[in-house]
């Protein structure tokens, strides 16, 4: 029983120290938010649960800075909008190592909407 008990302690112990995906690379993210389409190219640089790196369109590119935690990861960036400054928070889950979908925050306009990301190959 104790050799049981210590199999399965070890066990856990080896999965939650498992790294996370990595995610590092350049993402396409289609995003629809309060009614608005937009298109990303966000490139990624993870350092174990650290995420940083730029995202941005033609016109105008932002830091990011974030989180990966297990399939979870989750960016945000500042913006200016009419004079305004705006914190764009994207929250996804990892559908594999290429994809992911999930809910972008606006603040403080309490708007949001929803993305999807794909990697580029």
């Amino acid at each position: 029983m104790t050799r049981l008990l210590f199999v399965f302690a070890f066990g856990a112990a080896v999965a939650q120290s498992a790294p996370a995906v990595s995610i590092d690379g350049a993402w396409e993210v289609h995003a629809t938010i309060g009614g608005t389409v937009s298109d990303l190219r966000c490139t990624f640089v993870q350092k174990e649960a650290d995420l940083t790196g730029k995202c941005g369109s033609d016109h105008d590119t932002h830091e990011v800075a974030g989180k990966v935690e297990g399939k979870t990861v989750t960016w945000q960036f500042n913006t200016v909008w009419e004079g305004q400054t705006l914190t764009v928070t994207y929250t996804g889950t990892l559908e594999s190592v290429d994809k992911m979908k999930g809910a972008v925050d606006v603040q403080p306009l309490s708007v949001s909407g929803d993305f999807a990301a794909t990697k580029e190959k």
